[in-house]
């Protein structure tokens, strides 16, 4: 399952800390509508606008994930479709398929 491009819709105008929070509440969301937990993430990917903004998206990333620790890759972009965004995060997770 992949959880692509998730901005902080609804959080636009916030600091990146909480843009982050908004954003990944948005991905737990996503993946329990589809029967995962964000347990099941392997591979996230964390656009940032402000590079100054990594080490409290990566804080934010870890309080999540814990100790899951998906596989995680942060780039710095110039924008992202909404000006105020400072984050967007994508999310791939392997769900088990139910046993026959």
């Amino acid at each position: 399952m992949h959880v692509s491009g998730t901005g902080p819709v609804g959080a636009d105008e916030a600091d990146a800390e909480t843009q982050t929070r908004h954003t990944l509440e948005i991905i737990r969301a996503a993946l329990e509508r589809a029967g995962a937990r964000m347990e099941d993430v392997v591979r996230t990917r964390i656009y940032l606008t402000h590079v100054e903004d990594w080490q409290t998206v990566g804080r934010v990333h870890g309080e999540f994930f814990g100790t899951i620790r998906p596989a995680a890759t942060m780039v710095v972009v110039a924008k992202l479709l909404t000006p105020s965004w400072r984050v967007e995060i994508e999310a791939d997770a392997i769900i088990a398929s139910p046993e026959k």
